[in-house]
C-alpha cells in the first residue's frame, strides 16, 4: 500500500511540475505570436514527453542526487514515508505555485522538501557539505550565468534580434524548432529528478517509471498552462522574435549540458534569467513582475521544507 502512495505522490508531483514547467519552453513563441496557445501547448507536450523518455539513456546521474542518496543516511531512504513526504511536499508547492501564476522550480522544491523531511527524519546527520556542493551552488550560478549570456549575446546581435517585422519562414521555423528544443532539454533535466523518487520501489522497472513520469508531466502542461503562459509569455517583457529565439537557445543549452553532467539546475531560473537578461540589454523589464518572481523563488524552498517535514511527521506517527 505505501509503495502505490509513493508512486501516487510521485506521478502527483510529475502532474504539478508539468503545469508549471513545460509552457516555459515555448513562452517566447506564444509572447511573441510566433504560435498561438494551442499551437505552443501542443509543441510543449510533445517535446516535454521526448525529453523525460530521453533521460532515460541520458541522465542517469540525477536519478541518483535526487533520489537523497548521500544527503540522508541510506536507512532513511529505505522508508516510504521519507519519498511520499518528499514528493507530496514538493508537489503541493509546486502546485500552489501554478494556481496563482508564479513560474517557480521544481527542483528548488524537491530541495526544500528533501531537507525539511530530512532534517524531522535524522536531523543534524542531513549532509549539508553535499547539499551545498551538489544542490545549492548549480542552482544559484545558472540563473546568473544564463542573464549574462543572454545579455551579452542579445547586445552583440541586436541588429538581429531587435526586427519588428514578421519574421521568414526559415527565421521562424527556428524560432519553433528552439523552443521544441528548451522543452526537451527541460524534460531531460526534471524527469529524473522526479523517477529518483520511485528507486524506493525496487519492484518497479525504472524504464516504466520514466514513462509514467513523462506522461504526467505532459498531462499536467496539456491542462494547467494558462496562467503561466500569460506570466511568461506576456508580463516579463515584449519579445520579438529574434530576442525569443536568443533566450531559447541560451536556456536549451545551458539546460542539456547540465542534465548531461548530472547537475540539477533550474530550468525556470535559466529561462527566466534569458529573458531579464534580454529585457535588461533591452530596458523593458516589468520590475512588479520580476520582484514578485523573485519572492516566489525565496519562498520555494521554506514552504516545500514546512509541507514536507510536517507531512514526514504525519506519516512516521503512522508507522
Amino acid at each position: 500500500m505505501l509503495y502505490l502512495l509513493i508512486f501516487a505522490a510521485t506521478l502527483f508531483l510529475a502532474y504539478s511540475n508539468g503545469a508549471n514547467d513545460n509552457f516555459k519552453g515555448v513562452a517566447t513563441l506564444y509572447g511573441s505570436g510566433a504560435l498561438s496557445y494551442r499551437q505552443a501547448v501542443y509543441l510543449s507536450t510533445g517535446a516535454t514527453l521526448a525529453g523525460a523518455l530521453a533521460a532515460l539513456l541520458l541522465a542517469g546521474a540525477l536519478v541518483k542526487n535526487f533520489s537523497g542518496k548521500g544527503l540522508v543516511p541510506d536507512a532513511l531512504l529505505q522508508q516510504p514515508a521519507f519519498a511520499i513526504a518528499v514528493a507530496g511536499g514538493a508537489a503541493l508547492t509546486v502546485l500552489l505555485a501554478t494556481r496563482i501564476g508564479m513560474p517557480v522550480s521544481t527542483t528548488h522544491g524537491l530541495v526544500g522538501a528533501l531537507v525539511g523531511a530530512g532534517l524531522i527524519a535524522v536531523g543534524e546527520q542531513l549532509n549539508l557539505d553535499k547539499l551545498g556542493k551538489s544542490f545549492f551552488l548549480p542552482l544559484l550560478a545558472s540563473p546568473l550565468l544564463s542573464a549574462a549570456a543572454a545579455f551579452l549575446v542579445y547586445s552583440g546581435a541586436r541588429r538581429f534580434t531587435t526586427e519588428e517585422s514578421s519574421p521568414g519562414p526559415v527565421a521562424n521555423s527556428v524560432h519553433i524548432l528552439s523552443g521544441g528544443a528548451v522543452c526537451f532539454a527541460r524534460a531531460l533535466n526534471d524527469a529524473p529528478k522526479i523517477v529518483g523518487l520511485l528507486v524506493l520501489i525496487q519492484a518497479l522497472d525504472l524504464r516504466l517509471g520514466f514513462v509514467a513520469v513523462g506522461l504526467a508531466m505532459a498531462l499536467g502542461g496539456w491542462l494547467n498552462s494558462q496562467k503561466i503562459a500569460e506570466t511568461m509569455s506576456r508580463k516579463i517583457t515584449p519579445l520579438t522574435h529574434g530576442q525569443g529565439l536568443t533566450a531559447n537557445l541560451i536556456t536549451s543549452l545551458l539546460v542539456s549540458t547540465a542534465s548531461i553532467s548530472g547537475l540539477p539546475v533550474s530550468t525556470t531560473h535559466v529561462s527566466v534569467g534569458s529573458l531579464f537578461g534580454i529585457a535588461a540589454a533591452n530596458r523593458k523589464v516589468d520590475a512588479k513582475v520580476f520582484r514578485n518572481i523573485l519572492l516566489s523563488w525565496v519562498l520555494t524552498l521554506p514552504i516545500a521544507a514546512a509541507a514536507s517535514a510536517v507531512l514526514y511527521f504525519l506519516l512516521s506517527q503512522l508507522q
